[in-house]
C-alpha cells in the first residue's frame, strides 16, 4: 500500500467525488462578514482544514451529541441508549470535563474500492488534551465521518465547528476481494451522527 499525495488525492476527488465539497487548499484564515458599511476586508484564524501533502484535513459540522452521566444505565454497543447523549447545534460545543462528544464531518466521502483511509486527531487539539478516536475509512465506504472527541481533561473544553477536527490520511492498494459495499456493512450510506448499530 502506498500513502496518497496532495496530486492523488486532488485527481480522485475531481474525478471520482472522493470527498465532498473539496477545498484544494490548506485554509488557516477565513474572511469575516464585516457588514455592507465597512469595506475593511478582516480575516479570521481557524483550525486548518482542506488538502494537505499527504492528507486531508476534515471539517467539524455544528451537530453535536454531548455524553451525560445521568442516565442510570450500561454503555451497551450491542443496545446503545440514546438518553445518554444531550444534542447541541451551534457553532461551538463545550464538552464537559472527561467527557465525550459525536459529531460528523461536514464533508462527504466515497471511498474507491482501492483506497482505504485513516482519521486521526489534530495536534491542535491533542495540545489542549481533545482525542479523536481514530477512525478507518474502508475500501468501498461512503459517508459523512461519525466522530468522537474524548475530553480528558478536568476542565470543559471547546470546538468549533466549519474548522478542521482530523486528518485523514489515504492508502491506495489493489482492489480488495470485499469491500465495505459488497459486504453491506452496516454504516454505509450515513448522513449526520450514526450511533452504535
Amino acid at each position: 500500500m502506498t500513502i496518497l499525495s496532495d496530486r492523488e488525492i486532488t485527481e480522485l476527488a475531481r474525478n471520482n467525488d472522493l470527498i465532498i465539497p473539496f477545498v484544494d487548499e490548506s485554509v488557516s484564515y477565513e474572511d469575516v462578514d464585516c457588514g455592507p458599511l465597512i469595506a475593511v476586508e478582516a480575516k479570521k484564524k481557524v483550525i486548518s482544514y482542506g488538502l494537505s501533502s499527504y492528507g486531508y484535513d476534515l471539517r467539524c459540522a455544528n451537530e453535536f451529541l454531548v455524553f451525560n452521566n445521568l442516565t442510570p444505565t450500561v454503555i451497551d454497543p450491542k443496545n446503545f441508549d440514546s438518553r445518554c447523549f444531550k444534542k447541541h447545534v451551534g457553532d461551538e460545543c463545550i464538552i464537559p470535563p472527561n467527557s465525550f462528544v459525536l459529531t460528523h464531518s461536514l464533508e462527504y466521502l466515497k471511498m474507491p474500492e482501492n483506497v482505504t483511509g485513516i482519521c486521526m486527531g489534530k495536534s491542535t487539539y491533542a495540545r489542549c488534551g481533545l482525542i479523536a478516536n481514530i477512525t478507518p475509512l474502508e475500501a468501498g465506504w461512503r459517508g459523512n465521518v461519525t466522530l468522537e472527541i474524548s475530553n480528558t481533561t478536568p476542565l470543559p473544553a471547546k470546538l468549533y465547528a466549519g474548522e478542521g477536527i482530523v486528518q485523514v490520511l489515504f492508502f491506495k492498494g489493489e482492489n480488495c476481494i470485499t469491500s465495505y459495499a459488497r459486504r453491506g456493512g452496516k454504516y454505509q450510506n450515513q448522513i449526520g451522527i450514526t450511533l452504535p448499530r
